[in-house]
Formats: structure tokens, C-alpha cells, sequence
């Protein structure tokens, strides 16, 4: 699985770089969100502009990530939804549970 990551101020920006958050690339992702808040990060913001496809794996990972922030007192927030992905949010009203952004730019403001 390819992704970025970009620092801003106190907030990681991961950008994901595939068109699919599936079974087959949600581990990788995972365990990078792990990674990150292990190393002491509280706040992500997970891109999803390129993602055109997610399934229960994906969105597995996402509220795993959640959680993981919440327990430390952080945040995960989400931007750059496509249409079929934000569908799947809505159809499992997880867009109740995240904080969702058009861009990168409406979510890092909200920090």
C-alpha cells in the first residue's frame, strides 16, 4: 500500500495513494496508523481523495484508528471523500462518528 505523510504542526496528514482500502491493503495502513501513535502523535487526518473503493476491511481500520485516537485524548478526522466511499459511510452512518472534510485545508482548520 502506498501512502504520504505530511507534518503539519502537531498534526500527521496521511494521504493515501490507492484507489482501493480494501482486505487485501487495510493491514499495511493499520499498522501505520499504529505506528504513528505509538510514536506519540495524537492527531491524524487520513486523505482519502484518491480512494474510489472501501470495504467493512477499510472501514475496520478507520474506526480502529478512531478509537486508538480517542484513548489519547487525539483525534482521526477524515477528508476527501469520494462519492461511492462517503455512500459507504452513510449507509453504516460511521459519517455520524467521523469528522469528514471536503479538503485537507477545511480539516486541518478545524484543529
Amino acid at each position: 500500500m502506498q501512502w504520504r505523510i505530511e507534518e503539519n504542526g502537531a498534526v500527521r496528514v496521511i494521504y493515501v495513494k490507492e484507489e482501493r482500502l480494501d482486505a487485501h491493503n487495510s493491514d499495511e495502513l493499520k499498522a501505520e496508523l499504529n505506528r504513528l501513535f505509538d510514536s506519540g502523535i495524537k492527531d491524524l487526518l487520513v486523505d482519502l481523495k484518491e480512494v474510489r473503493f472501501i470495504d467493512s476491511s477499510g472501514l475496520g481500520v478507520l474506526v480502529s484508528g478512531f478509537k486508538n485516537a480517542a484513548a489519547r485524548q487525539g483525534s482521526l478526522k477524515l477528508s476527501g471523500l469520494q462519492s461511492q466511499v462517503k455512500s459507504m459511510f452513510e449507509l453504516t452512518r460511521l459519517h455520524r462518528v467521523f469528522d469528514i472534510f471536503q479538503t485537507v485545508d477545511d480539516a486541518l482548520e478545524s484543529y
